[in-house]
């Protein structure tokens, strides 16, 4: 039900789960993401169940929950090898953005799972990039 909730951008947890899609206010998810989801339930007249159980199909994985959770699923795909890093996307903006820096950032730093600070003021310090020599300006 949380991918599913994720898909519509609204909580699906109190929908019938044996009923068709209910109707539900417009919200700020992707609008594209959300319309495939309901345009599937209804060309397939699937029930909420049944979507939610393909609901994880439409964007991968996800974590849902609170924000030790989330740190704690993502520790865990850390520390197993199972990914080296993630793509964090979110149903909204800027409220889910602001929701994962504020709650989520903190509680990996505090494992020491992300950074604090970054090496330099540039995108190509950070990994240790050397800058590369400028021909039309070879003393900058």
């Amino acid at each position: 039900m949380g991918s599913l909730s994720i898909a519509l951008g609204c909580d699906a947890s109190t929908f019938d789960l044996d009923g068709p899609l209910p109707d539900f206010p417009e919200t700020n998810q992707s609008k594209s993401g959300r319309l495939r989801v309901i345009d599937r339930a209804q060309r397939d007249n699937l029930t909420v169940r049944q979507l939610a159980q393909i609901a994880g199909d439409y964007g991968g994985l996800s974590f849902t929950g609170t924000p030790k959770t989330i740190a704690d699923d993502m520790e865990a795909w850390l520390l197993s090898d199972a990914c080296d890093g993630f793509n964090v996307m979110f149903p909204y903006v800027p409220e889910g953005l602001d929701e994962f820096v504020d709650l989520v950032v903190p509680e990996l730093q505090r494992r020491g799972l992300f950074r604090g600070e970054y090496e330099g003021p540039t995108l190509r310090e950070n990994p240790g990039l050397p800058r590369p020599a400028n021909r039309f300006f070879p003393d900058a």
